[in-house]
């Protein structure tokens, strides 16, 4: 029986991939979706960790489970780390599977003048009589440029993590991309805007091996959205590279 391993994105637990993993079980395969640091049933870090610090735990996670050999697949931030897990070690994964993969994150013209006016609120909602409006305008502004995962965070006023995504974002896993040897299939929604599809391409030519599926009218949570069309790309994937482990066996 193949075991596959599921990293969960920024702002999500494993709860949220129940479908998915019901379906890969009902096709035979073990399923592991742990929640990672911060999130879920998993206390947060004592201190703001890096991506480096997130692939450790996942490797101390693997370990524990006695997980020799699997199936890899990270969705957004988890996407990140299993990028740079499956660069530094290949040995472990059979397979990667990259769902709208957050490996570089580049600002858009909505984030820039979400900055502008977030620096005008600090200074606007200082006015005694505005100050009640505070905590709304800080949600709009927030959906407004895309950053729900930083949203959820101010609501939970959880410090450390904060922390951690201000470092997490800024790093730029490109670099782990050429080191990949591994078959790799990237899935992608269509009408994703929190990674734009345009970003599935460019990651597909800086690893070997990479394959892409473009899910038609979806966006980014994939695993929400359709879980079954999610769940049989997979299974596919799972399939060709099981064979081919055979018949190299062979």
């Amino acid at each position: 029986m193949s075991t596959i391993l599921i990293l969960h994105g920024w702002g999500s637990c494993a709860k949220n991939w129940s479908q998915v993993k019901e379906l890969l079980e009902g096709g035979g395969y073990k399923v592991f979706v742990p929640d990672l640091p911060g999130f879920g049933e998993t206390p947060e870090p004592l201190q703001p960790w890096s991506v480096d610090d997130y692939v450790e735990w996942v490797n101390d996670f693997c370990e524990k489970e006695n997980l020799l050999q699997f199936f890899l697949l990270g969705h957004s931030f988890g996407g990140g780390i299993a990028a740079k897990l499956a660069s530094s070690f290949s040995e472990k994964v059979l397979g990667l599977i990259l769902v709208s993969p957050a490996i570089r994150r580049r600002r858009t013209l909505k984030q820039y003048i979400f900055l502008g006016l977030a620096k005008m609120g600090n200074l606007v909602f200082t006015i005694p009589i505005l100050f009640f409006l505070r905590p709304l305008a800080r949600k709009i502004l927030y959906i407004f440029a895309g950053t729900k995962d930083y949203y959820k965070l101010e609501i939970r006023k959880a410090v450390r993590l904060k922390e951690s995504f201000k470092k997490i974002v800024k790093e730029d896993l490109t670099y782990c991309l050429p080191k990949i040897k591994i078959p790799t299939l990237i899935i992608w929604g269509e009408k994703d805007v929190v990674t734009p599809v345009k970003e599935a391409y460019s990651i597909k030519n800086k690893i070997k091996n990479a394959k892409i599926e473009i899910i038609k009218d979806s966006q980014h949570g994939l695993n929400l959205e359709k879980p079954d069309i999610l769940a049989e790309k997979i299974i596919q994937f799972l399939e060709i590279q099981s064979l081919e482990n055979r018949s190299r066996e062979y």
